[in-house]
């Protein structure tokens, strides 16, 4: 081991020439702890099924790598907050994607990071073997980030630094070089609960221990439909969620630090509510096809974005809901959308009330799908009470 500790100084400095904010290194041993929690996550449903299936293989890199001895983790500080913010007015409502969809997608920046990386380490030793992942891979993040020494897991289960908080995208390189490993990062949190009292839906069960299906930022990338309660809670958001976040002590105060590609474009990602569902596929690819919150497509945002205009009682956008109820051919959408209009009903003046009502039933009388009828029809009693 001691052959590389040279190599592994190399590997640091060249890491911060090539834009890596934080550089760690542990073993490739088994993450035993780990994976007696993912067992337990999955024994009660609390997965959000993006994760790699094999659990065995998210915490043993052997299983990944052949000949795997250590691992390379590495931070990249993104934005905490935007410089100028478009105006959200009762006019020109927006909504929000999180930090973590800001600029350029964080997968593309880390990869490019990881490959410079990987050729340098070619270079001093060409026999390498090496295999680089961000967020999609097999391994856990935050596990590896943790015992390599970038950050401590928080009770919000992101990985909290020192630098820059919570907010740093993560990835890992595996190689079967046997660097001298970091020491693993201590608990920061204490007796801090601030983001399990703050979030929005329950989705923290308690310190550390997060049920993906009630969290926001999970529900908002899912295409069907999102139960009512949900609705309320996601309010605004388009796209993942920072409540969890901004709230822990850690993102307070910190410097703004973050890379070129990831400045943050106000009208993208505090864009405008009603032209988002005017969007075809190839302009929502044109616009947001380089963020890390297009991944799941449009569906999703256009859903999103139709909840936030009922959560604001926007009536400025009826029109444009019943609309989407005659005309979109997705049964996802035009639920959100009558579910949009009965929660802004009570603002929308008289006299066009009667027009919507009159609109709403002949909707309704040509629904097939029983779930958009359903919910059309609470709100025609609710326009009869």
């Amino acid at each position: 081991m001691n052959d590389f500790r040279e190599l592994k100084q190399k590997v640091i400095e060249h890491s911060k020439e090539i834009g890596i904010d934080k550089i760690g290194f542990t073993t490739a041993d088994p993450f035993a702890e780990l994976r007696a929690r993912l067992y337990r996550q999955q024994s009660l449903g609390y997965q959000s099924g993006f994760e790699e299936d094999d659990i065995e293989k998210r915490v043993n890199p052997t299983l990944v790598m052949d000949g795997a001895q250590s691992v390379i983790a590495i931070a990249l500080a993104y934005p905490a907050k935007m410089v100028e913010r478009p105006k959200n007015t009762r006019s020109s409502r927006r909504g929000s994607f999180c930090r973590a969809s800001w600029g350029k997608d964080y997968h593309a920046i880390l990869r490019d990071r990881l490959t410079k990386l990987g050729d340098f380490i070619r270079k001093e030793v060409p026999e390498v073997k090496l295999k680089s992942m961000v967020d999609t891979g097999e391994l856990s993040d935050r596990a590896v980030a943790e015992r390599a020494g970038l950050g401590h897991a928080g009770k919000h289960t992101n990985v909290i630094t020192k630098e820059y908080g919570s907010y740093v995208y993560l990835g890992e390189m595996i190689t079967n070089i046997p660097f001298e490993p970091d020491e693993p990062a201590t608990d920061l949190c204490g007796s801090c609960n601030l983001c399990v009292d703050h979030c929005p839906t329950g989705a923290l069960v308690q310190g550390g221990q997060l049920n993906a299906q009630k969290c926001i930022a999970f529900l908002t990338q899912t295409k069907q439909d999102v139960p009512e309660y949900y609705k309320k809670a996601i309010g605004n958001r388009l796209y993942g969620c920072d409540t969890c976040q901004q709230v822990c002590p850690y993102n307070r105060g910190i410097d703004n630090h973050f890379h070129g590609e990831m400045e943050p474009e106000p009208e993208y990602v505090k864009p405008l509510l009603q032209p988002l569902l005017k969007m075809s596929n190839r302009e929502f690819k044109e616009k947001y096809g380089h963020m890390a919150g297009s991944w799941r497509g449009k569906k999703p945002i256009q859903r999103n974005a139709i909840i936030a205009l009922g959560n604001y009682k926007d009536v400025t956008a009826a029109d444009t809901l019943m609309d989407v109820l005659k005309n979109d051919p997705r049964p996802v959408i035009r639920k959100s959308a009558a579910w949009a209009l009965g929660n802004m009903i009570g603002r929308i003046p008289s006299g066009k009330k009667s027009g919507i009502f009159v609109g709403l039933k002949e909707v309704v009388y040509n629904e097939q799908d029983e779930d958009v009828f359903s919910e059309i029809n609470n709100v025609l009693e609710s326009m009869s009470d």
